[in-house]
Parts: C-alpha cells; sequence; structure tokens
C-alpha cells in the first residue's frame, strides 16, 4: 500500500512539474530522466548482482540508432521501440553467454571492449552516416511538445523503479542478491547464478534500450559521441555517487552528474575567462571528495540521517509443507572410497560411510583433515577426483550445487555465507527458494503475492524454530558470529531438506545455545532428517551424534557409535595435543 501510494504521488508530480519548470530545466531534466534509466540497469547489474558493466551506453545506442533508421523510413516510432529493444535483448542475450560465467576485471575488460567495438561500429556503419549522425528524426506522435516527452520519460522511469522494486522484494530478488559475493551460497540453496547472471544484464540492456528509444526522439538527432565508453562511465559514475545498490540511487545520481557537469561547462569558462577541459578536471575533483565523504554513496548516508522505519507488520500466512523426511533407516548418502587430490595433495583419500534417515553422524577429526573438503564434494561444490558419492540412490557426484539442493540436499558452511547487509528474514528466507515458482516477469509486476507470502511465513516458522524469532529485521552482519551460523541452519531448514550437513554449528555458541541446537537436531532426527555434522566440541558431539567418523590427514580411520570410537586408540592418537 504504502508503494503503491508513492508511485501514485511520483506520477502525479510526474504530471505537473513539465508544466512548471523553464524550457532549459524541461531538457535538462529530460537527460536527467534518460540517464536515470540506465542507471537504474546499472544499480541492478553491478549494485546488486556485483557484475560491473562499462558497455551500457552502447545499448543506448543500439536502440537509438534502431528506432531512428526505422522512423526515418516511414515507420512508426513504435515499431523502432520494438525493434531497439529486440535488438538490444539479443545482443544483450548473446554477451550474455559470455560474461555471465566472468567476475572482477575480466567482466569489466570484457565490457570495455565491446563498448569500443560499438563505437566503433556507429562511426563507421554507411547506414548510420558515421560521426555526421542522423537528424530530423520524427518525434513521438503524442509528445511533439518538450514537456509533454519529459512527462512520459518521468512517467516511464517512475514504472521501472516500481518494477524493480517488486523484483528486488521477491524470491528472485533475493537470489539477485547472492550473485554479488555469495554465489556458492545461492547455488547451495538452489540458485541458477549463471543463467540469472545472464537475465539480469539483459533486464540492464533493455532499460538502457528504453532510454536509448526515448533519446533519439526527445533529442532528434543522433552520432555515436552519447553511446562512447565515456558515456558508459559516466553511468558508472551516477550509479556510485548515488549509491550502488539502491534503486533511488540512480536518480539522485543522474540528477546531479547531469546538473553538476551542465553546470560546469557553463560556469567555469566564465569564471576563468578561457575555454578548455577545467570543468572536466572540477567535475573529477567534486567526485572524489563525494566519494571520500560517502564511499557508498549520497542515499545510503541521508539513510543514516533519517530515523529507522518500523518494522514491517507481517500477517499469519500458513507456511509449507513439512519437510521431505524418509522412513527410519533408509539410506540417504553413501560416500563410495572419494578421494579428493589438489594437485600432488590428497585432501581425501578413498573415504566411504553412509548417512540414514533418522540419524545423526558426526564428522570429527583435526584441523586440517579434510573434513570441509568432503562436505564441499558431497554438496557438488567440488567434484571427487575418483569415488562416487551416491544421494538418495542416485549418482550425484556430477551434480552441480543447486541439482544437489533440488535433491534433497542443504547445508552451512565453515565460513557463514549471508547477506550481511540485509535482515535476518531475508537470509533465511533465500532457504525456501526451490519452492517457489514465479520467475522475474511474475515477480516484477508483483503477480506473486500469495507464493512470497508462504515463503516468508515458511522462513518466519524456521526463525522461530531456531531461536531468532525477535532478530528478524537485524542485518544478519550485526550478529554475533554464533548467532550468524543459527541463521544458516535457519535458512538450510528452509529447504525442507532430507539431509542436511552443518559445518561446525556449535562453534561460537554459548551452553544454553548448543543445548537448543542439540534439541533441535533430535527432534529433526525424529522427523526422518538425516543429519551429518563436522564439529570440534566433542562433548556436544558425542552427546548427541548416532555414530562419528573420524579423519585424519585426509583417511578415515574409525567409523562406530560414540562410546566405541572414544575408546579407539587411533583416535587417541589423532587427537594428542589436537583440537578437542
Amino acid at each position: 500500500m504504502r508503494r503503491g501510494a508513492g508511485a501514485l504521488a511520483a506520477l502525479l508530480a510526474c504530471i505537473v512539474a513539465p508544466w512548471l519548470l523553464p524550457t532549459f530545466w524541461v531538457t535538462l531534466c529530460g537527460y536527467v530522466g534518460m540517464a536515470a534509466m540506465v542507471a537504474l540497469g546499472l544499480v541492478l547489474l553491478t549494485g546488486i548482482s556485483g557484475q560491473t558493466s562499462f558497455g551500457q551506453a552502447s545499448f543506448v545506442g543500439l536502440a537509438a540508432y534502431a528506432t531512428a533508421l526505422l522512423s526515418k523510413g516511414g515507420y512508426s516510432p513504435f515499431l523502432g521501440l520494438l525493434a531497439g529493444l529486440a535488438l538490444t535483448g539479443a545482443v544483450a542475450w548473446l554477451l550474455g553467454l559470455i560474461t555471465a560465467r566472468l567476475s572482477g576485471h575480466f567482466l569489466a575488460l570484457m565490457s570495455v571492449a565491446w563498448g569500443i567495438s560499438f563505437f566503433s561500429l556507429f562511426g563507421t556503419l554507411p547506414p548510420l552516416h558515421g560521426f555526421n549522425g542522423i537528424g530530423n528524426i520524427p518525434p513521438l506522435p503524442f509528445a511533439t511538445d518538450r514537456r509533454m516527452n519529459l512527462v512520459l520519460i518521468w512517467a516511464l522511469l517512475v514504472g521501472l523503479i516500481v518494477v524493480s522494486a517488486n523484483l528486488m522484494d521477491s524470491r528472485t530478488g533475493r537470489a539477485i542478491r547472492t550473485l554479488n559475493g555469495a554465489r556458492m551460497m545461492g547455488e547451495s540453496t538452489g540458485v541458477d547464478t549463471v543463467g540469472l547472471s545472464r537475465a539480469v544484464f539483459v533486464i540492464a540492456a533493455l532499460y538502457a534500450g528504453l532510454a536509448g528509444w526515448l533519446f533519439a526522439h526527445f533529442q532528434r538527432f543522433i552520432n555515436p559521441t552519447p553511446f562512447s565508453l565515456d558515456a558508459s562511465i559516466d553511468y558508472l559514475f551516477m550509479v556510485i555517487i548515488g549509491g550502488a545498490d539502491r534503486l533511488g540511487g540512480a536518480v539522485l545520481g543522474a540528477a546531479l552528474v547531469t546538473v553538476l557537469r551542465d553546470q560546469f561547462n557553463d560556469w567555469i569558462p566564465r569564471l576563468t575567462g578561457r575555454a578548455g577541459d577545467f570543468e572536466l578536471l572540477v567535475f573529477s575533483v567534486v567526485v572524489i571528495l563525494l566519494l571520500q565523504r560517502a564511499p557508498a554513496g549520497l542515499l545510503p548516508m541521508l539513510d543514516r540521517l533519517l530515523p529507522r522505519a518500523a518494522p514491517r507488520r507481517r500477517p499469519a500466512v500458513a507456511g509449507l509443507t513439512p519437510s521431505r523426511g524418509a522412513q527410519a533407516g533408509a539410506e540417504l548418502l553413501r560416500v563410495e572410497s572419494v578421494t579428493r587430490m589438489f594437485g600432488g595433495l590428497a585432501a581425501n583419500q578413498n573415504i566411504s560411510f553412509s548417512v540414514n534417515a533418522a540419524e545423526i553422524v558426526a564428522l570429527i577429526g583435526p584441523n586440517g583433515a579434510g573434513k570441509t573438503t568432503l562436505f564441499n564434494v558431497i554438496s557438488g561444490i567440488i567434484a571427487p577426483s575418483a569415488g562416487r558419492v551416491r544421494l538418495f540412490g542416485a549418482d550425484g557426484a556430477r551434480l552441480p550445487p543447486r541439482r544437489v539442493a533440488a535433491a534433497g540436499l542443504a547445508r552451512t558452511f565453515q565460513h557463514t555465507k549471508l547477506l550481511g547487509a540485509r535482515s535476518v528474514l531475508e537470509n533465511i528466507a533465500i532457504g525456501a527458494h526451490l519452492s517457489g515458482r514465479a520467475g522475474i516477469a511474475r515477480s516484477m509486476l508483483r503477480l506473486e503475492r500469495a507464493e512470497e507470502s508462504r515463503l516468508i511465513a515458511e522462513a518466519m516458522h524456521q526463525a522461530a524454530r531456531v531461536g531468532l524469532g525477535d532478530l528478524l529485521d537485524t542485518p544478519a552482519g550485526d550478529l554475533p558470529l554464533g548467532r550468524q551460523r543459527v541463521v544458516e541452519i535457519a535458512r538450510a531448514l528452509c529447504q525442507r531438506p532430507r539431509l542436511v550437513l552443518l559445518d561446525e554449528p556449535a562453534a561460537g555458541l554459548r551452553l544454553a545455545e548448543k543445548e537448543h541446537l542439540a534439541a533441535l537436531l533430535r527432534q529433526l532426527r525424529d522427523e526422518g532428517m538425516g543429519v551429518l555434522l563436522v564439529e570440534h566440541d566433542m562433548d556436544f558431539v558425542m552427546g548427541l551424534a548416532d555414530r562419528v567418523v573420524v579423519m585424519d590427514f585426509g583417511q578415515k580411520i574409525a567409523d562406530g557409535p560414540p562410546e566405541r570410537v572414544q575408546a579407539d586408540p587411533a583416535v587417541l592418537e589423532a587427537y594428542l595435543g589436537g583440537v578437542a
């Protein structure tokens, strides 16, 4: 309701404001709105999903040239819109086939390469008239006046902000956030990170394409200059200055960069009495000062000055169906002679054991014994060098993590993997990803609210189950390490797994919290779930596990009930001076 009222107020402002502004500011605000569209796509692409692109101006150019050529040929500008978006989306999808698996400086360099390539094409292809450009582009039939153009531009911008906010407030939005530094966690909860990266890349390109269509009919003249690498860098500046992970940061950054550059171009020559690139130097100094004072962007800094909003009230909604427990004794996992080599080092060597339904198995051993490596092999993060992993009766050794998760395995990590700036509830709800089916389009149009309510209800249920019910709105990164591990456990339980792998779940917990965790794990066992845990707290392990597997230097040295393992001479020798 609050979001709808805000969008309606923004639309009304878009309709009224153009008739109150001087002609010069009508034109300048038009450029701000179009730049904000491109920057909004970059917020999704770079700020939220972590894919740095220096080539967004190329997508603006593709759509601008497509509609310009068709409109000059006598076709409707709306056909130009469809053609521009189709061309932009197709090119972005093809580029995404390459870039979706890249990250860091590799992706940035690739985007620089295609940005330079498209700029060269725009300047050399004969039908595009080189740097002489294409003029007399017909205006939009219902927006021949600049003020009507401004109404259209800002109305479309508000629409893009609304659908983007809807997307980020959804199951798909939570998955998108895992792309930025938490891909392993996302894959382990069932997110197709490669496909989703490509989808976000295409969405950002389509936002730029819409801006290109508007630019061609607003400017009524285009040449390659506005679609250069320099223009792409300006769009990145807008995102960084406004706030890279904030949708509103795109608008704030676009307004500041566009207006400041225009004003500097006007005032600096007047003050210095000479022409030159002094305005660029002054603009660069201003950007540096802004980034020093607000490295996360201006919008996050302004947010800190405002009172924090009250937590959202969440109505009680029925959650998901119970976990997929199996009949007690049914084999869930069998590790058969698994070896994992890293060069000449054997992290795991000929390891074999099994985990059954309604059973808690502890995997213990000194630091460096290879326990976490084995967890990564079982969960599909790395493949075994030899041997086989059978999950739920099928070969799981070559399955990617998301397929392993879909089969019914959930896990936590030795080093917690959370979205630190997001709430506890959002982090837990990521685990329910596979329980939803709504895609990007339904999320943008907010047509998945019933499904989303069920997923959030399940996350709230699991949060209460592990003792986090009073911390739902707390940023996960603000919690102590022990509580962060509990968030991971709740996220794993949100997957409704048949088998859960817990990597040092009791580390950092106080005694009462360990007792609560032990009671929860026994409850899961009674429900038919299998539990495989790595833990160094021997009192916790021996009082909880039905069976204990001991590793040392990558090899299994014992396997059996706790009391027998505790008396095993090989185990006692391995733990002399080790971690107990």
